[in-house]
């Protein structure tokens, strides 16, 4: 079994103050991709190459404290790949993609970390601009190779993605447009919601990120943000799905996923 996670660390300096390291160490995945790491090569180096046995790639933002992304892995990659040839968006650091390649297939573990567009419309607007250069991007990896891609997307797809729908219709992260973007990623494209796959109708247990503001994590007032996107043939492969809840490493819970790869 490949067992595969996905987190949201919000700070990889905050979350592994909160007992995230122990966590792996029993969990033991073989690769966790973590999104908004929230530092630069400097302060990984010497204190987070390694967590819990795991080797991390990064792509970091530019910007001090803010975004980056990295994939920690048991296994050995056949090449690193960072970014995803954005002119915008690869100096924000928001893609890194291991391939594991053997003779007989191409396989890829990607982390990817969406812009929000919570803070104002100039960011929702460039939250479209993403949507409609990544598309094409994921179609042409799909043409050549199997991948799944873990990460914190921004966007709750369905009414069952989160508990106040009716009160989020205009709101980022469940505006029509990026709702529809994602339909046609999965109807069109051909890319599989694993956890959907697994749990097509889970609601309240469903969720992986709730807000700050009031009682929204006692309350379970939560949102699924976090996915696992594959190819046909890998999301084939998913046999179980785990969301932890029991400690809160981040305002993002880890969603675990096991492959028979």
């Amino acid at each position: 079994m490949f067992k595969l996670t996905s987190l949201n660390l919000n700070g990889i300096r905050s979350a592994t103050t909160k007992g995230l390291e122990a966590w792996l160490t029993k969990v033991r995945p073989d690769c966790i991709c973590v999104q908004e790491v929230k530092a630069q090569a400097v302060d990984v180096q010497g204190r987070f190459e390694e967590l819990a046995g795991l080797r991390g790639y990064f792509h970091f933002a530019e910007k001090k404290g803010y975004s980056g992304v990295g994939v920690y892995t048991r296994h050995e990659p056949s090449d690193v790949i960072v970014g995803h040839g954005s002119s915008e968006f690869d100096t924000e650091g928001r893609y890194v993609e291991l391939r594991f390649d053997t003779a007989s297939a191409k396989r890829s573990i990607i982390s990817c970390y969406f812009p929000s567009g919570s803070s104002g419309e100039e960011r929702q607007q460039a939250k479209f601009r993403f949507l409609e250069e990544f598309y094409p991007h994921l179609g042409l990896l799909k043409a050549g190779r199997e991948f799944i891609l873990c990460g914190d997307v921004n966007i709750a797809h369905q009414e069952i993605d989160l508990k106040n729908w009716k009160g989020n219709r205009k709101n980022s992260g469940f505006l029509p447009e990026e709702r529809a973007w994602m339909t046609r990623l999965l109807n069109e494209a051909g890319l599989v919601d694993v956890y959907r796959q697994l749990q097509p109708s889970a609601t309240d247990a469903a969720y992986t990120w709730w807000s700050n503001r009031g009682q929204a994590y006692a309350k379970n007032v939560g949102w699924r943000l976090d996915y696992h996107l594959a190819t046909p043939a890998l999301a084939a492969l998913a046999r179980s799905e785990a969301i932890y809840k029991d400690e809160k490493f981040s305002d993002h819970a880890p969603l675990t996923i096991e492959y028979a790869w």
